[in-house]
C-alpha cells in the first residue's frame, strides 16, 4: 500500500528537530524509518508531517567512559553497534543487535527507533531493562534521565512525549549478561525473548508477554528457583496464530534458565 501524502521535513540539529516537532501536534520523528514508514504504508499510523533524524550526527556514536559506561546515541544503528569496538565492554549489546531482523535492517534501524517504538516483540527493550540502562531524553524544557524500567509505558508509548526526542542510551558495565528467545521463522520478530543480567542483583526481563518488559528479581539463580521466581510474576501474555498464552509462559520459563545460564558464564 502507498503512503499517503505526509509533509517531510530533514533538520540540520537537534533543536531544529525539537522545534518541528514541537510546533506540529501530528508530527514524527523518523529514524532508520524500518518500522514507522511500514505502520504508514498499513494506515496503522498517519503522521502529518515526518521529521528525518538522519543528518543529526550528534545523536549517533559510542563512547567508553573512563568508569565503563557505554553513551550510545540513538541514532546509531545495529550495525554500528555489533561493529563497535567499545561495545566488547557490553558485548550482549552486540550479540543482540546481531539477531534482529536481517542486514538491510541492520544497517538501516537505530537503536533509539527499535525502543521508542516499543513494540512488545522488540530485541531491545527487554535487554535494555535487565541490563539497567538509563535514558536520556530532550525537550523544550531541557534533558531528564529515566531508567530503562520506567521508559517503557505500554504498546508503542514511552516516556519520551510529544514534542520530546531520546537522544542517548547509557549502560552501565557488565559482562555476565544473557539473552534467551524463540523467533517467528529465521529472521522474524520473537514469540517470547528473556534478557538476564547478574552483575551485582540478579535479574530478568521477559519480552512478548505483556505490552512492556516483566522485570523478574531473583533470589537465587538455579533452575527451580528461576522457574519459581518466573510463576509468580503471574504472566498473562496474548494468545495468538504463533503461540497460545500458556505456551508463551512455558516458554518463558525455558528461556529464562538460558539466558541466566549464559550470563552466568559470561558473554
Amino acid at each position: 500500500m502507498l503512503l499517503r501524502e505526509v509533509e517531510y521535513a530533514r533538520p540540520a540539529s537537534v533543536q531544529e528537530a525539537l522545534r518541528l516537532l514541537g510546533e506540529h501536534d501530528g508530527a514524527r520523528a523518523l529514524a532508520g524509518g524500518q518500522t514507522l514508514i511500514n505502520v504508514m504504508k498499513a494506515r496503522v499510523a498517519s503522521p502529518d508531517v515526518l521529521v528525518d533524524l538522519h543528518d543529526l550526527q550528534e545523536l549517533r556514536g559510542i563512547e567508553l567512559g573512563a568508569d565503563g559506561t557505554l553513551d550510545l546515541g540513538a541514532m546509531t544503528t545495529y550495525a554500528d553497534v555489533i561493529d563497535s569496538a567499545e561495545v566488547r565492554a557490553r558485548p550482549i549489546l552486540a550479540e543482540v543487535c546481531a539477531q534482529i531482523a536481517d542486514v538491510q535492517v541492520r544497517n538501516r534501524g537505530t537503536i533509539g527507533g527499535n525502543v521508542c517504538s516499543n513494540d512488545p516483540t522488540n530485541h531491545l527493550p527487554p535487554l535494555l531493562v535487565a541490563i539497567g540502562a538509563t535514558m536520556t531524553i530532550l525537550g523544550a524544557d531541557g534533558e531528564r534521565s529515566v531508567p530503562a524500567a520506567d521508559f517503557f509505558l505500554g504498546v508503542y508509548m514511552t516516556a519520551a512525549g510529544p514534542g520530546e526526542l531520546l537522544t542517548k542510551i547509557s549502560v552501565p558495565p557488565g559482562k555476565h549478561d544473557g539473552f534467551a528467545s524463540v523467533p517467528i521463522g529465521r529472521d522474524g520478530t520473537c514469540i517470547v525473548n528473556v534478557a538476564a543480567s547478574l552483575n551485582g542483583e540478579a535479574r530478568l526481563a521477559i519480552g512478548c508477554v505483556d505490552a512492556v518488559p516483566v522485570l523478574v528479581k531473583l533470589e537465587a539463580t538455579d533452575e527451580e528457583a528461576i522457574r519459581q521466581a518466573v510463576h509468580a510474576a503471574n504472566l498473562d501474555p496474548p494468545a495468538d496464530v504463533h503461540a497460545s498464552a500458556d505456551y508463551r509462559r512455558h516458554l518463558a520459563q525455558v528461556l529464562s534458565v538460558r539466558a541466566v545460564a549464559q550470563a552466568r558464564k559470561g558473554s
